[in-house]
């Protein structure tokens, strides 16, 4: 079982943490130095809404990449963190104490309208909106002739002065909505407060019909989910739902079940990052069970395990039309990968499965393996990183992977593959494959014999951009090899820097095996790869 599934998460960072970090910056942006000097020291009034509106704009940074890296421990989230919240601040002291014209100008900038249709103030600077601010911002809503079929205030902080300014106005528009974004519109405002605008922007909204809703990045728990269950108990068409970050636990995720009246013509489901667990997944399954138009599932770092697992994929096997279908960083383990594969084969349409960290092993990710080489025609996207494979699995995964000739992506990062299964990839991977732009082998104890065969097999591929095989036991011969195949497009190569030339197991026998890597390409190279019965 992988070690990272039980690994604390840095991120994201507690409450107090974040108002601690709110405190040091409005003391650093108001107090005198040599910067304050030359553009003006700002009060200690603007110096806390400008450290607010940081904080909130660093944490949405730190927040998508760690949804992009599911799979780390939040460190490198911390730091974009951190790093961010230092160039906003020194942008802040550039900029120097706000007129009431900039004001205006940033309000200004932050409404964005689309072909008549599209309402949008999510751009610009992360803001805390007072009712003043609100008024200007929402004034396009108030003309009675306007289109607008879809409001997006993601990205702009609703306390309740603010929401009580857009209330009427959303009612008045809500027989006219289909689409509504409202993701990260609490940012930063205490648990109290922050349910009273939930509940008042459902009630404004209630009775609109809609395809589309996102209201992912509220941390609305089954508290929140409950805030607005004026608007989901009267959605019968919804289309798409994203329930990101929104720390949805078993009890919220029942909630959501309990509330949501039909999922008849869901296509798009996201959960990514919560909290959901077994049960939760227990409960979203029946969601997807009922969903049979379902195309684009997510449940991401959900802290899924067997049970969970089993439950969501045994729902799956109703929905026919699936396409894309992301489950990477749960604790699924053996039993969910088989229940998988068995229905994996219903999804004809499929072009991108993503499975890593899921604790598959050999037996669950063979019979996955077997399940996608029998079916799924077009598959263009392929993950199975961190899932402890070993070259036991490695002849069905390239029997896979050579069956599938329009992969655009291989992810087979942090196995225990080695040179015999590397060599089996790589010999899949040199017939065809004209749309392959990247793999990924990295941290799979290859030797210089592996990642020769690697190389050899994707440098003559139109439009390929990317190896990766660092983290690897390539010695040094074996680097200075693979990078004269790439000679001439050195750019396709990723960077080597944790390549360990030695090896962690490096011994005289070792030493001795590498002589030897000629005689195993050899013998490896000449293996068919037979699909399994």
């Amino acid at each position: 079982m992988d070690s990272k599934t039980f690994s604390m998460k840095l991120w994201p960072p507690s409450q107090s943490t974040r108002l601690m970090l709110v405190e040091r910056m409005t003391k650093n942006l108001s107090t005198p130095s040599v910067l304050s000097r030359k553009y003006g020291l700002l009060s200690k009034e603007e110096a806390e809404e400008d450290a607010k509106q940081i904080e909130v704009v660093a944490f949405a940074s730190a927040s998508q990449h760690f949804e992009k890296e599911p799979d780390g421990d939040g460190s490198s989230a911390v730091q974009l963190y951190a790093k961010e919240s230092s160039k906003l601040m020194l942008d802040v002291i550039r900029r120097g104490p706000r007129t009431k014209e900039d004001g205006n100008f940033i309000e200004s900038e932050r409404v964005r309208v689309s072909h008549e249709t599209v309402f949008d103030i999510s751009g610009g600077r992360r803001a805390f909106i007072d009712a003043k601010e609100a008024e200007e911002l929402l004034k396009p809503l108030r003309d009675l002739h306007n289109k607008f079929t879809k409001i997006c205030f993601s990205n702009t902080s609703f306390g309740l002065d603010s929401a009580h300014v857009a209330e009427p106005i959303l009612s008045s528009l809500r027989d006219q909505l289909t689409e509504i974004d409202l993701s990260d519109f609490i940012a930063g405002r205490p648990e109290t407060e922050a349910l009273e605008v939930m509940t008042i922007f459902s009630s404004a909204l209630e009775g609109s019909n809609l395809r589309y809703l996102n209201l992912s990045n509220n941390a609305l728990g089954e508290k929140g989910v409950r805030a607005f269950a004026g608007l989901l108990k009267l959605q019968h068409n919804l289309e798409e739902l994203y329930l990101m970050n929104d720390g949805i636990s078993e009890e919220a995720a029942r909630a959501v079940c309990e509330l949501i009246p039909s999922t008849d013509r869901l296509r798009v489901l996201h959960f990514h990052n919560n909290m959901t667990g077994d049960e939760g997944a227990v409960a979203i399954s029946e969601l997807v069970k009922h969903s049979p138009l379902l195309e684009d599932f997510r449940c991401s770092s959900a802290r899924v395990g067997s049970e969970g697992g089993v439950a969501l994929a045994e729902a799956l096997g109703s929905c026919t039309s699936l396409k894309k279908l992301d489950l990477r960083d749960n604790m699924f383990g053996v039993e969910s990968g088989i229940a998988l594969s068995k229905v994996l084969p219903r999804f004809s349409d499929l072009t991108e499965i993503y499975l890593s960290y899921l604790n598959l092993e050999d037996e669950g990710s063979l019979a996955l393996a077997n399940a996608l080489t029998e079916s799924v025609p077009s598959l263009e996207v392929l993950e199975m990183a961190g899932n402890d494979i070993t070259a036991e699995a490695a002849p069905a995964l390239a029997a896979c992977v050579a069956a599938k000739q329009f992969l655009t992506k291989l992810n087979l990062a942090e196995n225990e593959l080695k040179d015999e299964g590397a060599i089996l990839i790589a010999k899949a991977l040199e017939e065809g494959h004209g749309q392959l732009n990247e793999v990924d082998l990295s941290t799979n104890s290859i030797r210089r014999a592996g990642a020769r065969c690697l190389a050899q097999a994707v440098v003559s591929k139109p439009g390929f951009k990317l190896l990766n095989i660092n983290g690897n036991f390539i010695s040094d011969e074996g680097v200075d090899e693979v990078k004269e195949v790439f000679e001439n497009s050195s750019c396709v190569l990723g960077p080597l820097d944790d390549n360990d030339p030695e090896g962690e197991d490096y011994d005289e026998e070792a030493e001795e095996g590498d002589d030897d890597e000629g005689e195993l390409e050899s013998k490896l190279m000449g293996l068919e790869i037979k699909q399994e019965e």
